[in-house]
């Protein structure tokens, strides 16, 4: 359907935007200024205390400064209430007091049967409700109390009951005046294959009713009374009103209660999201007898930032969690993800609540995991790890999944967070992998011990203290030293560098916990001295190395100014080096299996880029000076960096001009 040029203009200037949105915020009255059309409220599209929305009546649109929502009235009500660009325009027509324009017949006619189907589905609600009042709904009355449903709460939720009579809501219906075909089609009743008199599809069941995002009745769900039945569980089909894996049960309640900033929390069926909304958790969710489908996953984003998947803790639950991952990771974008929070084994949220109140579901919420945390339980929980091969087959699966992330930035996090947990299951310090060779015995090396290879000689008790015996790279380590060195001679220092400090990786021996220590201890009048109480060996092993000692900024305590330049020269070498090799290792495995020429054009570079930077003075044109300390030195770099000394002024005492 077209509208007229200007229509929605008009529109705009007939209705007051505040008017509209203050339906679902609250209004911020210290900081809006009512008289000049200028409003503020915590945001309705994503969960915050502080009112970051704002609305300009006199322009006629809305902002957000949190998570940048914008838009006019029609813009509003898509958004808030999940409606159509159609719909929201003939929601703000009729409060204007407009006349909507003649539609297309095909799609008039499309539109009345769609409200005539949700006219039946309203009567059906009515009779449902009614039939739980009578004789024949004792047993679902008493089940509802022993779920501690109280009459109100039932009220509340429009519970009703379908009574174990085949055309009982059919005879109702049509005495009504409605036509059978549209019974049938509303999914409430349907037609035998003999095409005799349609009958009811929900018999001896409580009834849920099911409503969108507008609250119009769509369709019905129904929980057996019969323990026998085949299905405990059972939802009206897809029809022109229903579609379930693009509806939510409790979607229009639940929208309202996390624009107010509650938590949105999506449960598995109606009556956890009924006993979670009871107990205080209103902006609560079910999907529709299905796993979460994409369409849904959507839905929920819409409604806030970072839904709280809340499954109970068997195994099928479990399982539900496990296949929303995998639905979720190529969906992923900046500020929307997903936590999940996992119920005690045997219970779900009723069964806590009741036993332990809603401080005890509460506590759950607070513990709830980001996904990359539940991505990597589901690889690693229950294995053992315990050859090459097993984590080779792990980095793969792991590989495999994060692949399925489209967003560059977010797929690094992951990558990021997947290496940590990595490092914490298979330790920093992990042994290199050796092949096993067969022993040999007897002085001669036994059979065919002449050849055996002699025995090595074990190394001094030095030789194994230093920092080349210790593994890594030898540069790495020996820059890592200077570093802890330095700060340790100029204390004042650590809190200038302690954001870098912190996020770079100390892989040296000890020096990561010396690094920390150096933290911790940065306001203390002497950090060397506690650090040589708690750690002796290592700070030991680092000042006996003469290429620490022998460091100009060790060599002048006093000079401050060059201490800090020498600090933050190593400290960008070390990381840079260090992001080289994970871009190296990050396209490496990106590349596996996949033919990309910028995945190899990225990999040439960053290899290129690293052997510039490995290079030696022997390597390059210019000539070499030997330190004092035995450490060649390119002749050029060398007097660049006296000329960029020399640049510096100093006064007397260190102290900066």
């Amino acid at each position: 359907m077209s509208l007229p040029p200007g229509f929605i203009d008009e529109l705009r200037t007939r209705v007051t935007l505040s008017q509209i949105v203050g339906r679902k915020v609250t209004w911020d009255l210290r900081k809006s200024n009512m008289a000049k059309g200028d409003w503020w409220a915590p945001c309705p599209f994503h969960q915050e205390k502080s009112a970051s929305f704002h609305v300009d009546d006199r322009k006629g649109f809305f902002y957000c400064f949190g998570c940048h929502a914008k838009g006019d009235a029609v813009g509003f009500l898509k958004d808030a209430d999940n409606l159509s660009f159609m719909e929201a325009v003939e929601v703000l027509a009729r409060e204007a007091g407009m006349q909507m324009p003649a539609r297309d017949p095909q799609a008039a006619q499309k539109a009345d049967r769609r409200s005539q189907l949700a006219e039946v589905m309203e009567e059906a609600v009515k009779w449902f409700r009614l039939q739980l009042k009578t004789s024949a709904a004792a047993d679902a009355r008493a089940y509802l109390a022993k779920r501690r449903m109280s009459p109100e709460a039932q009220d509340r939720w429009e519970i009703g009951f379908a009574p174990d009579q085949r055309q009982g809501l059919f005879h109702a219906l049509t005495q009504k005046g409605i036509a059978p075909d549209l019974i049938v089609d509303s999914g409430v009743c349907a037609r035998p294959d003999d095409n005799t008199a349609p009958y009811d599809r929900f018999r001896g069941r409580i009834i849920f009713p099911i409503r969108d995002g507008r609250g119009r009745a769509i369709s019905l769900g129904g929980r057996a009374m019969d323990p026998n039945a085949r299905a405990k569980y059972l939802n009206g089909p897809e029809t022109e009103l229903f579609d379930k894996g693009r509806n939510l049960y409790n979607q229009a309640p639940a929208r309202e209660a996390a624009g107010k900033g509650l938590p949105l929390i999506v449960a598995e069926g109606y009556m956890d999201v009924i006993a979670l909304s009871e107990a205080g958790f209103r902006a609560t969710v079910a999907p529709l007898g299905t796993a979460v489908t994409e369409e849904q996953l959507r839905l929920l984003w819409r409604i806030a930032d970072e839904p709280i998947i809340a499954l109970d803790g068997d195994a099928a639950g479990i399982r539900a969690a496990l296949r929303v991952i995998d639905l979720a990771l190529p969906l992923l974008e900046a500020g929307k993800g997903l936590r999940f929070a996992v119920l005690p084994q045997g219970q779900d949220p009723d069964d806590l609540i009741k036993a332990q109140g809603a401080s005890a579901m509460q506590r759950v919420l607070d513990d709830a995991q980001p996904m990359v945390k539940l991505l990597w339980s589901r690889e690693t929980e229950g294995k053992v790890f315990d050859s090459p091969e097993r984590k080779a087959a792990l980095d793969k699966k792991l590989r495999a999944a994060l692949s399925k992330i489209t967003d560059p930035s977010i797929r690094g996090h992951y990558g990021e967070d997947i290496k940590a947990l990595r490092l914490t299951l298979f330790g920093r310090d992990a042994k290199p992998f050796k092949p096993w060779t067969p022993r040999q015995s007897g002085a001669g090396g036994g059979a065919g011990g002449r050849f055996a290879p002699p025995r090595p000689v074990a190394p001094m008790p030095a030789t194994r203290a230093s920092l080349l015996a210790q593994g890594g790279s030898p540069d790495e380590a020996l820059r890592e030293a200077v570093i802890l060195a330095t700060l340790m001679t100029h204390p004042r220092l650590i809190a200038r560098f302690e954001s870098a400090l912190d996020r770079c990786d100390f892989t040296g021996p000890g020096h990561a916990r010396l690094r920390d220590l150096l933290l911790i201890h940065a306001d203390a009048p002497d950090p060397r001295a506690i650090l040589s109480e708690q750690r002796p060996e290592a700070v030991e092993t680092i000042f006996a190395h003469p290429h620490v000692r022998n460091a100009p900024a060790i060599q002048s305590p006093d000079d401050l100014d060059k201490a800090e330049f020498s600090v933050a020269q190593d400290l960008f070498l070390l990381t840079t080096e260090r992001g080289r090799l994970r871009e190296i290792e990050d396209a490496a495995q990106d590349i596996e299996g996949v033919a990309d020429e910028g995945l190899t054009w990225r990999l040439r570079k960053a290899n290129e880029a690293r052997a510039e930077a490995q290079k030696g003075p022997q390597d390059k044109s210019g000539e070499s000076i030997i330190a004092p300390n035995g450490v060649a030195l390119d002749k050029d770099e060398l007097e660049e960096q006296r000329r960029i000394f020399g640049a510096i002024r100093f006064e007397k005492g260190g102290k900066r001009p």
